[in-house]
């Protein structure tokens, strides 16, 4: 490790004559060195440090570091888009850095969330300078995986995320009046407006919205000029994941369609990256390392070093131990069954799951109703999307008379799980539109139900059919003595919104207008199919 020189603040000009503001990091040591580049939107100062170490201890290790302001956010010129500008910004700013004194012409990338966008709209060109990039936490398909998820709007992330930006670029414009009921929104955000998914504050300060409206209203143009086809992309990729971070369903898409990845999945939310998510400490080796391996990266593509990470790390839960692979596991799929006597919502005993279907016609073609009330719907906790992410004890939800609940019998052997499991019901509604919610949960001997994965999905057709809920990507190790449980409900609010039950979209839909809605779920045809990891394909690199 070296020195590093006090930061300088440099400035670059787009072609358009838009100037952009950087600060720069140089090792206090003579020669010439590689650009480790981060271009991202909340203040350059901030340097996503909620996750990453200071630019300081990138510098040195030999690396000139360049955290940039995207335009028309922090002193950067110009007005802000979401996204709009980053392909061409993201790569003039590459050359930019790859020109900078004492460089010695390659540049890498790092960041996670919109600063991992970044890194991929600036390579889709693929700059010459750029070698390596370390894309984290990320969703390149915006409608699919950030934006909406199966069809239902995941509300909770993108409103919170909307009030900030918004917040933001008041600050900027030096309204002090729009900035504070803004900030105030923010602490407590709004989710009883008359329209509870487009809240009053939003539509007041809409010229301060750098996307929300957009997203509510849901265009298919728009959706393909800011999304990204990662297959084109050839250049080295190294993937950063949690299990609970709300854009893990587009970091592991992404990684299977990158020509050249590696992939480091932690036991983490969006942030911070630490030992301990939501109730559950995971240990110290949960801890992020995620640093020194960017380190090990770029010391790879950037200065010719033996590279010595495994290709795919992951953290398995439960067990609290690293995995290592080659490639992505391929697991042996099983199959679970539901049944039940049409009483899954009123006793947690009454649901089941079996790996075998009944031969009792009886048996296999049970109704399990539940009734969704607007005025109480299923809260959200935990998984994903809600606020704090992670796991939590949920008994007090499966209680609840509109979730059913189907639990296997307690494991006779430790099961590994690891991708994505999917959830099929068939189901059926007396309402235009509703909602389904899947999550699965650890039932502990002692009777504590600890979540671990879950989907969710926005249907607007009310007659019988069958609905695939992939969930949340996991890997995780289910100990000998505990059970697997099954919970569905229809709704996970504020995670996502409250289906109105008359087929009007979030945006559209008045809360006066919400409805009961009837859902009932068809046991016959109704299953999970959980992704089994041998422990022989278990290594120790």
């Amino acid at each position: 490790m070296v020195k590093v020189i006090p930061k300088q603040t440099v400035s670059m000009y787009t072609r358009d004559r838009i100037r952009l503001d950087a600060d720069v990091y140089y090792p206090g040591a003579e020669g010439t060195f590689p650009v480790l580049l981060m271009r991202q939107p909340y203040g350059r100062s901030i340097a996503s440090t909620v996750v990453y170490a200071h630019p300081i201890w990138y510098a040195s290790h030999g690396y000139i570091v360049v955290i940039q302001d995207v335009r028309g956010r922090g002193t950067s010129e110009g007005e802000f888009k979401l996204f709009e500008n980053e392909i061409s910004d993201g790569v003039e700013t590459v050359h930019w850095a790859a020109n900078l004194p004492r460089s010695n012409g390659k540049v890498g990338m790092y960041g996670f969330s919109y600063q991992g966008m970044t890194q991929l709209y600036a390579a889709l060109d693929r700059p010459e300078p750029l070698k390596a990039i370390c894309p984290a936490m990320l969703a390149p398909d915006l409608y699919k995986d950030w934006a909406y998820e199966n069809g239902a709007f995941c509300l909770f992330a993108n409103l919170g995320w909307a009030i900030q930006l918004a917040a933001e670029t008041a600050r900027l414009k030096g309204d002090e009046t729009a900035f504070l009921e803004l900030s105030r929104a923010a602490k407590n955000v709004p989710l009883s407006d008359r329209i509870p998914a487009r809240p009053e504050i939003l539509q007041k300060y809409a010229h301060y919205d750098a996307y929300y409206q957009d997203w509510l209203d849901c265009s298919d143009a728009y959706w393909q000029k800011l999304s990204i086809d990662v297959s084109s992309i050839d250049i080295p990729m190294l993937y950063i994941g949690g299990w609970f971070d709300t854009y893990m369903r587009g970091t592991l898409r992404s990684y299977f369609s990158s020509q050249q990845a590696h992939l480091i999945v932690g036991a983490w939310a969006h942030l911070p990256w630490g030992r301990k998510v939501g109730a559950v400490d995971y240990g110290a080796d949960a801890a992020s390392f995620c640093d020194r391996a960017q380190v090990r990266w770029f010391d790879h593509w950037l200065k010719d070093q033996e590279l010595i990470l495994p290709p795919v790390q992951l953290f398995e839960m439960g067990s609290n131990q690293w995995r290592f692979y080659s490639e992505f596991p391929k697991a042996d799929q099983t199959i679970l069954h539901l049944n039940s006597t049409g009483l899954a919502s009123m006793d947690e005993q009454d649901g089941g799951l079996r790996s075998h279907r009944f031969e009792n016609a009886f048996e296999n073609h049970q109704i399990d109703v539940i009734v969704h009330d607007p005025w109480r719907p299923v809260p959200a906790l935990g998984g994903h999307l809600a606020y704090p992410c992670g796991s939590f004890e949920r008994s007090h939800i499966d209680a609840r008379s509109d979730v059913l609940t189907y639990t296997t019998a307690p494991l006779e052997a430790d099961l590994h799980l690891v991708g994505e499991m999917i959830v099929e019901l068939c189901a059926s509604s007396d309402s235009p539109s509703f909602d389904l919610c899947a999550v699965l949960s650890e039932v502990k001997p002692s009777g504590s139900v600890m979540n671990f994965s879950q989907g969710y999905l926005s249907s607007n057709n009310s007659e019988l059919q069958a609905y695939r809920i992939p969930l949340q990507p996991i890997c995780i190790c289910i100990p000998k003595g505990s059970a697997i449980r099954l919970s569905v409900s229809g709704a996970c609010f504020p995670a996502y919104p409250v289906n109105a039950g008359t087929g009007a979209k979030p945006g559209e839909a008045s809360a006066i207008d919400f409805q009961l809605i009837t859902i009932m779920i068809h046991t016959e045809g109704s299953k999970v199919l959980l992704n089994m990891n041998s422990i022989e394909n278990f290594a120790s690199l």
